[in-house]
């Protein structure tokens, strides 16, 4: 039995935002006492090459758990492939109102509407320069709540300019559903003029650090495929590196009944599941191995990244696998990877 397995149910009988810092926090401390990457099993897998990027293991953490980048040494000491921190926005906000996050047990499934709730770049900044791990990162950038969609292009940049220096790539979050018209950005008209914008801020920060990091685009799950079509031919015309699928769904349809299957915000989680592979095998199709497609949601055991691996993925996150599983998960789908050649 493992550790994680003993104190879940202690942490279920509190508020899960409050169990999510409590968390954090106690990894942090187990990281200090070398606890953390010395009990646990060493991972042996052999690296792959993705977006120009040598990752160790094709097992990363998806963006959300760590917003404000205050815990990516603990993190990645778990013996995750790579870490991804945000999402983070020019401007500190306090994010929606609480409670903003729901646990569905019988459905092994969490709602969240926190609403990009961080301390802003400056902050991520600061906590990235005292860094010392130096794992593969991905930054995970967004816009501020009040600003308007028109403006959007100039909250990213904004964002791009003051992480560059310190990302193995940036991920563009265009699909959260909690932030007012976010998703508006995902139709084809508005999402072309802001890659356009993004990759030519790209190759000027390039040619000033002397250093190239590529972009990612993670998209919704609720897209029909032919709007997974349509987001693949745009992601191909603008050269985008990389694209995520996916962020939380607005769907209800696995969960009605249960209790909090009411209240707004995503779902993720096991009912995201299939809905999220979908996406992966569309986007896989039109792409044609072109884009490599990092698969998030919805992935509990080893057998479920094998299924994204099977549709067109190359990497995968994990997320609410972790609250479900614990760690131990990381380094079981590590090795499953590993035995499927």
């Amino acid at each position: 039995m493992s550790v994680y397995s003993l104190i879940r149910p202690l942490l279920f009988l509190i508020d899960p935002e409050a169990a999510h810092d409590l968390t954090l926090k106690l990894l942090t401390i187990a990281a200090r006492w070398a606890v953390v990457g010395t009990t646990g099993p060493v991972f042996d897998c052999k690296p792959l090459r993705v977006m120009g990027l040598t990752f160790p293991n094709p097992v990363g953490l998806a963006a959300g758990l760590d917003k404000n980048g205050d815990y990516v040494d603990a993190l990645e000491a778990l013996g995750f492939g790579f870490v991804e921190v945000g999402t983070v926005t020019p401007r500190a906000q306090p994010g929606n109102p609480k409670p903003r996050l729901f646990r569905i047990p019988e459905a092994q499934a969490i709602i969240n509407r926190m609403g990009f709730n961080n301390r802003g770049v400056d902050h991520l900044v600061e906590r990235l320069k005292k860094r010392r791990s130096r794992g593969i990162l991905g930054i995970n950038i967004g816009k501020n709540f009040d600003t308007s969609i028109e403006n959007a292009a100039g909250d990213y940049i904004a964002c791009m300019r003051k992480v560059y220096a310190y990302a193995s790539y940036i991920t563009l979050n265009i699909s959260s559903p909690n932030t007012k018209d976010l998703r508006n950005l995902q139709h084809p008209e508005s999402l072309g003029r802001l890659l356009q914008r993004l990759k030519s801020e790209q190759t000027e920060l390039c040619n000033r650090h002397g250093k190239y990091v590529p972009l990612a685009v993670k998209i919704a799950p609720d897209l029909s495929d032919a709007e997974a079509f349509a987001m693949a031919e745009l992601l191909l015309a603008n050269q985008i590196d990389a694209v995520i699928a996916t962020n939380t769904t607005v769907s209800r349809d696995r969960i009605k009944g249960l209790r909090h299957a009411g209240e707004d915000g995503g779902l993720s989680g096991r009912p995201l599941f299939e809905q999220s592979t979908r996406i992966v095998a569309c986007l896989s199709r039109a792409l044609k191995t072109t884009i490599p497609i990092i698969a998030s949601g919805g992935i509990l055991t080893p057998e479920d990244a094998l299924e994204k691996k099977a549709a067109g993925a190359s990497l995968v996150q994990l997320y609410s696998g972790l609250v479900y599983k614990g760690p131990d998960l990381i380094a079981e789908t590590v090795a499953a990877f590993r035995a499927s050649g």
